[in-house]
């Protein structure tokens, strides 16, 4: 591999990373009174940060063309999307370089970074997180040219949004497990003063309860995470690696021959693909498979060529299988009290953000409270990162206990949908009921994960990851637009209870005309973005447990009651209060139509705008984990 390539990855990922906060330290530099001269510096801060977005876009586009004749490669991913084996590789290249070609698509940097701890600063893109990334952009600077008559603290306001977006997308990008913990961190702090300092009446209370179901939950990660990395990981990461510590423990103590220390030096890991590639093996054992656990790379020429037999190459080249078999035995992973606790522990973590029942009260107080553009970031962007985190790192470090749990956390997803589905047609605050049409439609997200099917009916998986990662984007696009739809109202009528609406039909054509899409959108109807997703969940969960699917068909009818319900108080009828609101403004315009445009083309053209960059990552994650089952 190209040097130049890897130095090239580097400066992409890292730069978009940090030009969000790399423009809100420029912010912090000019005067506050110049209110207009931050904003717009804001604003192009984050276009650039789209812009840049779209050009990891562009550029992965031509490396799946430049990739895809080649079909012949089965690891962690699809063949179009093979994120492991680039990390394996980039690995392999801090100890001693390895000659022969190398082929991927995906961009990924990794950089020592807390060598002591085994930290590292690891960032990639692939399928999975390309268009989460670009999601991320958009609805941040959306969100900042929706923030234009905020007056209050203007340079605060608007560091803490850049901050918070450069959280979010470090991330979606991170590939080692301490540094995905730092960014998710990052984003508490930012969020909890933009809804403390610039919120509601009641902002202090939603505040300090957002910071305490967090927090609970990053609790839950830290816990998982410092056990996982208790984990001897040294038959799978590169032997070059393992031997110098050999090595260097020889040196420490004359009196052990290299020979006598190889074997006794564990190696931990904070490297998600690498913890992976042990949870599939402790699965593999688990299940009585471990027959098919094999050392990568033996008797072939090329090392990432596909497994024969039914073989599982999990172990690093020049490994002795059966030593590292019997390891991997001893290690805690293959403890079945050990596997529930850490996916548990991973579920909760990353539950609180999806949010999940019952873990989900801190949602509607934090919507209520905060400033429309907060929201739209809040239900745009920062509750995917919860069904994200399930699918890179709770599912895939943990596929055992995910397989045993299957049933019940398609459960945990059907309830939510009808609970929050149900709970949303009593309210009469407009935000309130879009809250808890947030915690329904991302139960969706949660049943696609967990229709987990065996082998031979793996498509349904499939079809269930590729429609929770689907409306995750879906929901992502309805959501930002029909939050800053309840902020236009309110900018208008200074309340959001929806039975003192009513009548903007005639005042407001051109808003109750956009409105009028996304409500229709966010209810699933064909043609739409929010009907592909649902879809292909509900297909997914029939083939899995018709019971499941079924109440989540039937929560259908739920969900077009109250978005219906909604619209007829909000819009229909005549009312002489609203009958002076003037129609939406050039600026809301502009923020409105590009999100309606999306929720248009994502329906008509779901193949080409998503399902053709997340199928590739979304095949490849379903092939290594259904087959264990």
């Amino acid at each position: 591999m190209d040097p130049n390539a890897r130095e090239v990855d580097m400066i992409w990922l890292t730069a978009q990373v940090f030009l969000p906060l790399a423009v809100a330290v420029l912010l912090l530099i000019v005067p506050g009174r110049f209110r207009e001269l931050l904003r717009w510096l804001a604003l192009f801060g984050c276009a650039a940060t789209l812009a840049l977005s779209l050009c990891l876009w562009v550029d992965y586009y031509h490396r799946v063309l430049e990739y895809r004749s080649d079909r012949s490669v089965s690891s962690m991913y699809h063949p179009d999307s093979r994120l492991d084996a680039r990390v394996e590789h980039q690995q392999s290249l801090t100890a001693k370089p390895v000659p022969g070609p190398f082929l991927s698509i995906d961009l990924v940097t990794i950089r020592p970074w807390i060598s002591q701890f085994d930290v590292n600063y690891a960032l990639g893109v692939d399928g999975l997180n390309l268009l989460m990334v670009i999601l991320t952009s958009l609805v941040t600077m959306l969100a900042v040219a929706a923030s234009w008559k905020i007056d209050d603290r203007v340079k605060g306001y608007l560091v803490l949004i850049l901050t918070l977006e450069s959280g979010v997308i470090g991330a979606f990008l991170s590939l080692d497990l301490f540094l995905f913990y730092v960014f998710y961190e990052v984003m508490l702090l930012p969020m909890y003063f933009l809804i403390g300092m610039w919120g509601g009446g009641r902002r202090k209370y939603a505040a300090l309860k957002f910071v305490i179901y967090t927090l609970a939950g990053s609790v839950c990660l830290l816990a998982a995470m410092i056990a996982l990395y208790t984990v001897n990981v040294r038959d799978f990461v590169d032997q070059n690696v393992v031997l110098r510590q050999d090595e260097e423990m020889a040196r420490r103590d004359p009196s052990l021959l290299i020979l006598e220390a190889k074997g006794r030096i564990e190696v931990h890991s904070f490297d998600i693909v690498t913890l992976s590639k042990v949870g599939r093996a402790a699965m593999l054992v688990l299940t009585n498979q471990e027959h098919r656990l094999a050392v990568r790379g033996v008797g072939k020429d090329e090392p990432h060529q596909p497994a024969a037999n039914g073989s599982v190459e999990l172990f690093a080249p020049g490994v002795d299988r059966e030593a590292a078999l019997a390891r991997l035995k001893a290690s805690p992973v293959c403890n079945r009290t050990f596997q529930y606790v850490i996916f548990a522990l991973l579920f909760v973590g990353f539950a609180v953000k999806v949010p999940i029942v019952p873990l989900h009260s801190w949602l509607p107080d934090a919507h209520v409270e905060a400033p429309t553009p907060v929201s739209m970031i809040l239900a745009g962007v920062l509750l995917k990162l919860g069904g994200y985190g399930l699918i890179r790192i709770a599912f895939p470090l943990c596929p055992w206990a995910a397989a045993e749990l299957a049933w019940w956390i398609g459960l945990i997803g059907a309830v939510g949908i009808v609970y929050g589905a149900l709970v949303a047609m009593g309210q009469t605050d407009f935000k309130k009921l879009l809250a808890y049409s947030s915690v329904s439609h991302m139960g969706y997200v949660v049943l696609g994960l967990a229709s987990w099917s065996s082998a031979d009916n793996s498509q349904y998986w499939e079809m269930g990851v590729n429609g929770a990662v689907y409306q995750m984007l879906a929901h992502g696009i309805t959501a930002t637009a029909l939050f800053f739809v309840v902020g236009v109202v309110y900018d208008r009528a200074h309340h959001r209870e929806l039975n003192q609406l009513g009548g903007l039909t005639e005042p407001m054509p051109v808003y109750t005309g956009l409105s009028a899409i996304l409500f229709f959108a966010s209810m699933g109807l064909p043609g739409l973005c929010g009907f592909v997703g649902e879809f292909k969940v509900m297909m997914a969960a029939w083939a899995f447990s018709p019971p499941l699917a079924v109440t989540a068909i039937l929560a259908t009818i739920l969900t077009a009651s109250y978005l219906l319900w909604a619209w007829q108080r909000a819009f229909l009828g005549v009312n002489e209060k609203t009958k002076g609101y003037p129609d939406v403004s050039a600026r809301e315009f502009v923020i409105l139509l590009p999100l309606v445009l999306f929720a248009i083309a994502l329906g008509l053209f779901p193949s080409v705008l998503i399902l053709s960059w997340v199928e590739p990552s979304v095949a490849g994650w379903v092939e290594n984990l259904a087959p264990l089952k």
